[in-house]
C-alpha cells in the first residue's frame, strides 16, 4: 500500500486543521477501571480495542475491510502476505468475537474489499484483491467461490493482458478493486481505487454494463476512488457515494452515474456505511466521522489527527506502544451492526479491529 503512504509523508498540518473546522466536540473518558467511552448524546459508544479473539496460530496482516452478516458475525479481510500463501484472508468471528472459521487462501498478499449481500434468501460474500492479485469475486458465507473475474476489458481502460497476466504494477491503466456497492436490480458497482479510478457497472451475472469516473481533481473525476456505497436512507433520494481520498473528499452522483455534488472536511476517506439515518466514514487520518441524514457531521470519534500528521506521525502505524486508548491510528473501513454499534478496521502491520459498542 506503498501509495497511501506516500500520501501520509505528504499530509500537512493545514489539511488537518481544515478537517476539523465544523466538527462537534467529542471527548473519550474512562472511570476507574471502568469502559472507555466516546462520543456524546446520541453518539455514544464503548470502544473496545481488539475485539475479535484470533486464533494463535494466525496473525493479523495489515487488517483492511469489515461486514457483518444476518445472523450477526463479523467477516474481517486483511491484505496478507504474499510468501503465506496457505494463510487465510478472511476471518468470521460470532457477535461477541470468538473465531468461527477461516478461508480466502486466494486472496492471501492482496486482500482488501469485503461486503455482504442477500440473494434469494442466501447470502453472499463480494470480495476483491488488489496488488498482484487484481481480482474480484462471490463467495458463499462459508467461502465457495461462486465466480471469479479480473479487468473488465470490454471498458477499454485497462493495458493488454490485464486480465489474462496480472502482475503488482501500479499505474491508471492497470486494475486495483477496492470495494462494492450493491445496486436494487441485483447488479453491484465495483470501484477501482487504486488503479484506473473508475466505478465500474456489473448486472446480476457479474457481467461488465459501463463505468464512469476515471482521473482527476474533482466533480466526477477521481484521485484515488477507495470507496464507494449506495445511499439509500429514508428522506434521502437514492444516490451513489465515492469516498475520493486523496482529494480529501466525499462525491455524491445520481444511480446512473451523474455528478451531483462534493461533501468537503475529510482526512482520507476510506470508506462508507449507512445505517438508518446515519453514515459513518472512516477516515485514514485517525478519525472516524458519522454523519445524519442531512449529510451534516453530528460526531467526530476516537480523533488523533494531530499526532497523526505530525513530523513522524507516519511512524505511529507500526509502533503500538504509540497507539493511545479511545484514539484510532488509520481506520482504513467501518461497518455497522444490527444495533447500530460500529466495526473498525485498521490499516496497521499488525492489523487491528475494534468494536465501537453503542450505548445511546
Amino acid at each position: 500500500m506503498s501509495q497511501s503512504r506516500r500520501e501520509f509523508l505528504a499530509a500537512t498540518s493545514a489539511v488537518a486543521a481544515g478537517t476539523i473546522l465544523g466538527a462537534p466536540f467529542v471527548h473519550a473518558a474512562r472511570k476507574a477501571d471502568g469502559p472507555l467511552i466516546v462520543g456524546e448524546g446520541d453518539y455514544k459508544f464503548e470502544v473496545q480495542h481488539e475485539w475479535p479473539q484470533l486464533p494463535d496460530r494466525f496473525t493479523w496482516q495489515t487488517t483492511h475491510n469489515v461486514a457483518v452478516d444476518k445472523a450477526g458475525n463479523l467477516y474481517v479481510i486483511h491484505e496478507g502476505r504474499a510468501d503465506q500463501k496457505d494463510h487465510p484472508s478472511i476471518f468470521v468471528f460470532d457477535s461477541t468475537g470468538k473465531y468461527i472459521r477461516s478461508f480466502g487462501r486466494q486472496f492471501q498478499g492482496g486482500g482488501h474489499g469485503i461486503e455482504i449481500r442477500e440473494e434469494g434468501g442466501q447470502e453472499f460474500l463480494y470480495v476483491c484483491a488488489y496488488q498482484a492479485l487484481k481480482t474480484f469475486a462471490k463467495l458463499d458465507l462459508q467461502g465457495e467461490t461462486v465466480w471469479q473475474q479480473y479487468a473488465p476489458m470490454e471498458s477499454g481502460v485497462y493495458a493488454a493482458e490485464e486480465d489474462s497476466k496480472p502482475t503488482g504494477q501500479w499505474g491508471r491503466d492497470r486494475f486495483m478493486p477496492t470495494n462494492f456497492a450493491f445496486l436494487d436490480d441485483g447488479g453491484f458497482l465495483l470501484v477501482d481505487g487504486y488503479g484506473a479510478y473508475y466505478v465500474h457497472r456489473y448486472d446480476k451475472n457479474g457481467k461488465w454494463l459501463s463505468c464512469f469516473g476515471g482521473v482527476g481533481a474533482g466533480e466526477g473525476k477521481f484521485n484515488l476512488p477507495h470507496g464507494v456505497w449506495v445511499d439509500n436512507r429514508p428522506g434521502r433520494k437514492e444516490s451513489i457515494v465515492v469516498c475520493d481520498r486523496a482529494n480529501n473528499t466525499l462525491q455524491t452522483f445520481s444511480m446512473d452515474g451523474k455528478y451531483q455534488e462534493t461533501l468537503k472536511g475529510y482526512g482520507l476517506p476510506a470508506n462508507v456505511e449507512t445505517w438508518q439515518n446515519l453514515m459513518v466514514v472512516p477516515e485514514l487520518r485517525a478519525r472516524v466521522t458519522l454523519l445524519n441524514e442531512k449529510n451534516e457531521v453530528v460526531a467526530r470519534l476516537g480523533d488523533d489527527i494531530g499526532r497523526i500528521t505530525a513530523e513522524g506521525g507516519n511512524q505511529i502505524r507500526g509502533d503500538r506502544n504509540k497507539w493511545l486508548p479511545g484514539k484510532f491510528v488509520h481506520p482504513h473501513d467501518a461497518c455497522f451492526g444490527h444495533d447500530g454499534s460500529i466495526f473498525v478496521a485498521e490499516w496497521v502491520g499488525t492489523g487491528r479491529v475494534s468494536k465501537l459498542k453503542r450505548l445511546a
